[in-house]
């Protein structure tokens, strides 16, 4: 179960609701995972995702690679999600709204999961293309995996900046 924890949020003035964290995963376009590689070290990419509405996101990708050694040896990730930003130059700051998200990486998923996360991240990444896209899954099924990432803990912040009306 997904729990929403802004505790150890330094800026409390910075505090996201919950309401407008939840729409930030579910609508943002691609966030960026972050690991501990097979060797020992960092290792954070941007990558599309879906999130399945209750407690996980989805993650494709390639059948084999860094990825997948990366997260069979340490599945502990965590996930960033960022969604608005606006520069302000002259006021040397930047307007933001992120989301993170902690949890662990699953790679031993059945068919009919991995089948029906593939429909989802169609569902969200190709909405008008569908039927296109199931029959794009079925004959590819052989060429992709899927990751699924049970989230434990996710805070959200942003930074609005007031202009002098």
């Amino acid at each position: 179960m997904m729990r929403y924890n802004n505790d150890d949020v330094r800026r409390r003035d910075r505090l996201m609701d919950e309401a407008r964290a939840l729409e930030l995963i579910k609508t943002a376009e691609y966030g960026f995972l972050s690991m501990i590689s097979a060797e020992g070290k960092p290792y954070g990419i941007p990558l599309n995702y879906v999130w399945n509405g209750d407690h996980a996101l989805y993650i494709h990708c390639a059948p084999e690679g860094r990825k997948l050694q990366a997260l069979a040896i340490h599945p502990e990730v965590t996930f960033c999600i960022v969604g608005r930003t606006n520069l302000l130059p002259n006021k040397f700051t930047t307007e933001y709204e992120s989301v993170l998200l902690s949890g662990r990486a699953r790679i031993d998923l059945s068919e009919e999961e991995k089948m029906n996360a593939l429909h989802l991240l169609i569902a969200k990444l190709s909405p008008n293309d569908q039927e296109i896209g199931a029959k794009y899954a079925q004959k590819s099924f052989h060429r992709v995996d899927i990751i699924r990432i049970d989230i434990d803990e996710y805070s959200a912040k942003r930074k609005y900046v007031k202009t002098a009306d």
